[in-house]
């Protein structure tokens, strides 16, 4: 096949450092050959239990209720509130009698109360802070411009105002802000020199255009009140294309703020049909080194737990969490990616989600061929390469003879394990950080989005395998046509990721513009792995090119790290550039000497092979790039890899049809008979297909 022969291309060219001879056979036979659990950075593997027993909501201490708040307004009350009872904004979708049918998830943080009218007889906080003319000014400019939006006539005046005075103490003028906001949602409230302007609020009577004028006024109520942990929700609305018209003016207008999501009304329980638009405040990302104040810390629920799966990818089984507990991919933290043909274990966080709403889920994901246990509440997420490394357990069969060897297998077998503990292996990234086997690897996605091609981004991601199902045929329709909704109709509800990127496309339209946009419904995880892809070819290409053009010896322009343990996140303070006087003296080992992994903020080597990055840059169209792509919040700084790594604690026994170890004498021998159990650690961001290959010296 095409794909294939790409993939055979791409890593034939690589290297290997040892010169036995190998042997061949196939991993990944089945998904529980290949078994990967997750080192933690305490060195602890990830599918042992934890003495901590699962934590009950019962047992989850409450959020400390003694915090000193600043005092507020409660606006629909007319009364001062001491931050205990701050719901003061109205759902559009739900009154005071149907609270019940909302999910349990969503009564964890969405906002209460019933919904009023600004022209409802509620005690006026204004009169408090403006004088009886002021006031009479106020609500006489309020009904002008509502009865000039009724009669849908635009104003005399391009942009009619009032100016409500000045007010010199900034909390008194804060005040006053909300409380002409709240009482009148349809105005804005503009400060000048502590002199506070009243204006018509020209987004709420664009949004009153798409839903009803109580839902406009409930939504800028919601906005202007930056209740944390709330949401707002639409009324219920069966039409795709009203709904798209809706998400498109929110994110268009308060992207930056909000974020908005679709959930069919049956997950309401209500007899409804429809999709609900949520609407919630994005997460406020904390700046290092500024203390929040007193009264500020933002209590966020995270609950750790191990993910167990099996066969299936890291992002489609995020995905299918998302979606089970209601909340967005974003919203997971992990340390690294694992294996898809594989059982994999690894550490998960998931943001907004207490232990006994995760513990719910658990009968529907056993269906997907994934498990949870050593559920545990926990104070925050995690991050990439927050681990030690993994562990492997492999099972290797059909072992035999490279072509042409008529020697001991059981010989050759010994001796390439014994040479790769002692000389290592080459740290290629491996195949799957690529996607092996398909049509469109996943370097050419991030090459496109570093060239700000992001139309022709999607259309490689949407690139069909010459596969005939319905997921295929579905992309094929799509590359044909570039009928967004039709594609949509014929995407499988399991493709997560292929149809948030299609829902997406439809909102925003199939232009330069919509296709950014379209990225946005990918966690930034997600989409800076494309781009991190694209540097880890680069990289695998650099490390072949360093070995052949200076083999294993540490020469003048090498990068090395000083630092006893290395990682791929350090600092280009801690690489040194080897001088001729360096070289000569053999200072340095080979273990030491690193690459540049592509970025911002990266030093080059100055030999030949620094010479070799400009030119690959310059083949790519990337030799004046900044490896910054602001339009999808990326930004890819760089690192640094060692070009060489060894396995841990490696381990290995030959077996036989019945598991029984074996004695292989002769060469000749039946290979579908035999197999070869392997067991080793590797350090964090090291692949085991790599280090398998040179084993071997067979691709695997």
């Amino acid at each position: 096949m095409e794909e294939d022969a790409d993939y055979r291309i791409r890593f034939s060219s690589l290297c290997f450092i040892n010169d036995h001879v190998g042997f061949q056979g196939t991993i990944k036979n089945s998904p529980s050959d290949f078994i990967v659990i997750e080192i933690d950075g305490q060195g602890q593997l990830a599918n042992k239990a934890i003495d901590e027993p699962f934590l009950e909501v019962s047992k989850i201490p409450p959020e400390p209720d003694n915090i000193a708040k600043k005092p507020k307004l409660d606006f629909q009350n007319g009364t001062f509130d001491n931050g205990k009872n701050q719901e003061v904004i109205g759902l559009a979708r739900c009154s005071q009698g149907d609270h019940k049918l909302q999910s349990d998830s969503e009564k964890e943080d969405s906002t209460t109360g019933g919904t009023s009218n600004w022209e409802e007889g509620k005690t006026d906080l204004l009169s408090c802070f403006l004088d009886e003319k002021t006031n009479e000014q106020l609500n006489q400019f309020a009904l002008e411009i509502k009865e000039q939006w009724n009669l849908k006539r635009e104003s005399v005046e391009a942009t009619p105002e009032l100016s409500l005075g000045k007010f010199l103490e900034k909390n008194r003028r804060a005040a006053v802000h909300s409380a002409v906001r709240q009482k009148f949602p349809f105005l804005i409230t503009v400060g000048k020199n502590s002199e506070i302007v009243v204006k018509p609020n020209l987004e709420c009577k664009e949004l009153c255009h798409l839903v009803s004028e109580e839902e406009a006024f409930d939504f800028f109520k919601y906005l202007d009140a930056k209740k944390e942990n709330s949401k707002f929700m639409f009324k219920p609305d069966a039409n795709k294309d009203h709904r798209k018209a809706v998400h498109h003016f929110v994110n268009k207008k308060f992207g930056n703020l909000v974020e908005t999501k679709s959930f069919p009304e049956g997950n309401f329980k209500s007899g409804n049909n429809g999709n609900v638009i949520t609407v919630r405040f994005r997460e406020k990302v904390h700046t290092p080194g500024k203390r929040p104040l007193q009264g500020q810390e933002r209590k966020v629920v995270y609950t750790a737990f191990t993910l167990r799966k099996e066969n299936l990818e890291m992002f489609e089984a995020l995905g299918f969490l998302a979606v089970k507990l209601g909340v967005i991919p974003s919203d997971f933290s992990y340390a690294g990616l694992k294996d898809k043909k594989a059982v994999t274990y690894q550490s998960v966080v998931v943001k907004k989600v207490n232990p006994e709403r995760l513990k719910s889920v658990e009968k529907e994901m056993e269906k997907k061929r994934m498990n949870v246990f050593n559920i545990r509440s926990v104070g925050n997420a995690l991050r990439l390469g927050q681990l030690k490394g993994n562990h492997f357990d492999i099972v290797i069969r059909d072992l035999k003879n490279q072509i042409n060897d008529s020697a001991n297998l059981r010989e050759r077998i010994l001796e390439a394990i014994e040479n790769v503990k002692s000389k290592g292996f080459v740290n290629y990234y491996g195949p799957q950080r690529f996607g092996k086997g398909r049509k469109v690897h996943t370097d050419q996605i991030g090459l496109a989005l570093l060239k700000n091609e992001m139309m022709k981004a999607i259309k490689l991601f949407l690139t069909p395998e010459d596969l005939d199902d319905p997921v295929n045929n579905a992309k094929k329709y799509f590359l044909q046509t570039e009928d967004v909704k039709g594609t949509l109709s014929l995407m499988p509800e399991f493709k997560v990721r292929e149809r948030a990127l299609l829902e997406s496309l439809h909102r925003f339209g199939m232009t330069e513009e919509g296709c950014t946009q379209a990225w946005f419904s990918f966690p930034h995880s997600m989409r800076i792995f494309y781009v991190h892809a694209y540097s880890s070819k680069i990289w695998n290409e650099a490390a072949s090119y360093r070995l052949a053009t200076y083999g294993c010896k540490v020469v003048e322009g090498d990068l090395v790290c000083l630092e006893e343990d290395i990682d791929d996140h350090f600092s280009s303070s801690k690489v040194h550039l080897v001088t001729k006087e360096e070289e000569s003296a053999s200072t340095y080992a080979m273990h030491q000497v690193v690459l540049p992994v592509l970025g911002y903020n990266i030093l080059y080597p100055k030999n030949k092979v620094g010479q070799w990055y400009q030119e690959i840059l310059s083949r790519d169209g990337l030799r004046t790039c900044r490896f910054k792509v602001p339009t999808l919040k990326l930004n890819i700084p760089g690192c640094y890899r060692q070009i060489l790594k060894w396995p841990h604690k490696l381990t290995h026994q030959l077996s036989g049809d019945h598991d029984t170890a074996v004695e292989l004498e002769g060469s000749h021998i039946h290979a579908a008979n035999f197999s070869l159990a392997i067991s080793f650690d590797l350090d964090a961001s090291c692949y085991a297909t790599v280090c398998l290959r040179e084993i071997m010296k067979h691709d695997v």
